[in-house]
């Protein structure tokens, strides 16, 4: 029947091609009907090989036949097992390839018998793969269609194209690639055992290994640059890192003091009291983290000055390292008395950031301090407190709590929220946080380039105080509400303070967008005042006294906490403090303007100060290693790159952003920007003094004594009197 499909030992047209029978088409076509009488088509491989056995049967005195007469040297039952096991399960449907005759595509070939065997038998020896289990076909009108069964990996040179669709085919997930043969080269037995193991005999793993230096693909299969498989990760990450970044608390923790320990304690203290004449009975005892509190309650004309003073000769008593005495506790009629432990705890970071009070979203930027002596966690907020001031002497644990106050926000805001300028002078304690985005400009570590960081803050300050008078707003948070209410709502808000000076490309001004807060944190920033001078100081003072509502805040920390560093101007801008162990009661009233800190333990042992607090608090600052420093900062660098402001480095020349004038070899001809305004101001008020120019523009000493003298040269006002005074000229 023409549309009957068979099943065709190709092993045994192997060996009837290799016998020296002439009798070729004669065998052939006994394979030919022998395959016709299978009336079903195998499903699987396993009915493949049932049938192939079926055919091998029928076919023995044949094979015997052509085992005398073959010209090769191995046995052809053993090949054929060879060749059937070295093909894979999951290749069958590489091996077994249906096909259905096309008419219209139909060519008829005429060949005499021994020109077609030899045709047919170079076909095969040269196939890439070699055949080696029954295949389905048609019945064919001639032994040409035989061709069509080969497979040639090489481009054909002559060939004709046969459409192959079966149930088959339909049935199984593979599909069988366009047969491509070649008849100008013949291969050799060798070569054909080699092309075999080369394709067939290939293990599985081997065929399927996944090629990991595939470029990645979109959805559309196209390749994706390195630049689009960088954006594709970032985009699939959480806005912040997790909080399992940090280090884990230790579950292993023990307990400093039993109840039964703490009541011998009690009678112990009340006892070294007695011994000193001061009469007092514990109330209670609050066991903490590094120290324990205990209250007292004074007998009737005991001062608590009196405690204070045998302070020293109390701890040398009880043989303790330090003892500190609270005369004040807040809501109470008790003086505290603070021993250290006997084991002190160590505080996690982890701890304090998992914690409702530092999660709050209301917090404009929430900061992890530490524990107080209860245990309870002490969180403070920058935004409000709104500068502060950290200072200890080395080994008090200053850096490692700077570090920490700055990795608490950089687990709650994003760089749309905070940007920082670190500047290290040491050039070694903030060295990690380079390229993180949050930053402003690379951590600063010349302070030259510190100075200049500084008054970009304070032109950045003046223009954001511009901004929100435009909008008729007093703070930061109120701006970026309205500006987010308006381009919500498809509003236009326009910089009012662009001028087309400032871009060479852009031709309208920009429309306005939300700030993010800018803490500037500046690690022993009395290095900074030693190198730079006054500059640096005067700088500061600004950004102390008027940027808190335009959302930039200071951290400043030292470990010299002397007056010429910590001078009275920048104590009276910066309300907030911690104080760290210090050499000597001075250093702790230069820092709180009291006592104290001489007596702490160290190691983030600290007296905190927060906003509007009277007295300060006692807390012990979370310990933060550099590993987990490196952790945070590496994944933030995963989420994007820096977007550094080039201007911020532009080297500080007084009064860069608005002088207008240099020193020539004529004493300086050309104008400053602001000399019409301050002769102006001068005519109307009829003053002319450099301190008068200060106060009315912002202006630093030597530039508005340069404009006086520049008015003097002018004619518009006189020499300076022996007063000191100057006339109105004009």
């Amino acid at each position: 029947q023409k549309d009957s499909q068979r099943l065709v030992a190709t092993g045994e047209v192997w060996r009837a091609l290799q016998s020296d029978d002439l009798n070729h088409k004669q065998e052939i076509d006994a394979l030919l009907r022998a395959a016709d009488d299978a009336q079903e088509v195998p499903r699987s491989p396993y009915d493949h090989l049932q049938q192939v056995a079926q055919t091998d049967a029928e076919m023995t005195d044949y094979s015997a036949q052509a085992q005398k007469k073959s010209s090769l040297d191995w046995n052809d039952d053993e090949i054929f097992d060879e060749l059937l096991a070295a093909v894979p399960n999951n290749k069958a449907a590489d091996i077994h390839t249906p096909f259905v005759e096309n008419t219209s595509a139909h060519v008829h070939v005429e060949h005499d018998a021994d020109g077609l065997i030899e045709q047919v038998e170079q076909t095969i020896q040269q196939a890439s793969i070699a055949p080696s289990t029954p295949k389905n076909m048609h019945y064919a009108e001639e032994l040409d269609d035989l061709t069509d069964l080969l497979v040639d990996d090489e481009e054909p040179k002559a060939q004709t194209t046969i459409q192959t669709t079966s149930s088959y085919a339909q049935s199984t997930p593979f599909v069988k690639a366009e047969i491509q043969t070649d008849l100008n080269h013949k291969l050799s037995k060798e070569e054909f055992i080699e092309a075999w193991q080369e394709t067939a005999g290939r293990p599985d793993d081997e065929l399927d290994e996944f090629d990991f230096d595939a470029p990645l693909t979109d959805i559309s299969g196209r390749p994706m640059s390195r630049a689009m498989q960088v954006a594709q990760k970032r985009r699939d990450l959480p806005t912040l890192p997790g909080f399992e970044l940090l280090d884990k608390v230790d579950p292993n923790k023990k307990v400093n003091f039993t109840a039964e320990q703490l009541e011998r304690l009690s009678e112990l203290l009340e006892i070294k009291l007695q011994e000193f004449n001061v009469k007092a009975k514990v109330i209670e005892a609050q066991p903490g983290p590094v120290v324990t509190r205990f209250e007292l309650d004074l007998a009737p004309g005991v001062k608590a000055s009196k405690v204070t003073n045998i302070s020293r000769d109390l701890a040398r008593s009880m043989s303790m390292a330090s003892v500190r005495v609270v005369e004040v506790i807040p809501g109470k009629p008790y003086i505290g008395i603070e021993v250290p432990n006997s084991t002190r705890e160590m505080v996690r970071l982890i701890e304090l950031l998992e914690t409702p009070s530092f999660k709050d979203p209301a917090g404009l930027l929430s900061m992890a301090m530490g524990k107080d002596i209860s245990g309870n966690p002490v969180i403070t907020d920058l935004g409000k407190a709104p500068h502060m001031l950290v200072a200890g002497t080395t080994g008090s644990g200053k850096s490692v709590a700077v570090n920490s106050m700055i990795l608490s926000m950089l687990l709650k805001y994003t760089p749309d929220q905070l940007r920082l300028i670190l500047i290290d002078p040491k050039q070694l304690e903030l060295a990690n946080y380079n390229d993180i985005p949050h930053l402003l400009t690379p951590v600063v570590t010349d302070m030259k380039d510190a100075v200049s960081a500084l008054n970009w803050c304070v032109n950045e300050m003046e223009r954001r105080y511009k901004l929100m008078s435009f909008l008729k707003i007093r703070k930061l948070a109120d701006y970026n509400r309205k500006v987010e209410e308006a381009i919500a709502n498809g509003e236009d808000l326009i910089d009012p303070t662009w001028k087309p000076s400032d871009s060479a490309t852009q031709e309208r001004a920009p429309r306005l967008q939300p700030l993010p807060s800018i803490v500037i944190v500046a690690d022993e920033f009395a290095d900074m005042i030693m190198q730079v001078g006054k500059k640096a100081e005067e700088m500061i003072t600004r950004l102390a006294q008027k940027s808190r509502a335009a959302g930039i805040h200071l951290l400043l920390a030292t470990q010299r906490p002397s007056v010429d560093v910590i001078t009275g101007l920048i104590k009276a801008n910066i309300p907030t403090r911690v104080a760290l162990r210090v050499n000597s009661k001075i250093d702790s009233r230069t820092i709180l303007d009291a006592g104290g800190a001489e007596d702490l333990l160290g190691h983030g042992d600290m007296l905190f100060l927060g906003p509007g607090k009277i007295e300060p608090e006692r807390v012990h600052g979370a310990f933060i290693s550099d590993d987990e420093v490196n952790r945070i900062c590496d994944a933030w660098r995963e989420r994007g790159d820096p977007d550094y402001v080039d201007e911020i480095l532009t080297p500080y020349d007084e009064e860069p952003t608005s002088r207008g004038f240099e020193d020539s070899g004529e004493g300086g001809s050309d104008r400053d920007m602001l000399y019409d305004q301050c002769v102006a101001f001068v005519l109307e008020t009829r003053k002319a003094s450099t301190s008068s120019l200060q106060r009315k523009f912002s202006l630093g000493y030597n530039r508005a004594a340069r404009i006086i003298d520049q008015m003097e040269e002018n004619g518009i006002v006189s020499a300076m009197g022996a007063n000191g005074k100057r006339e109105i000229l004009v």
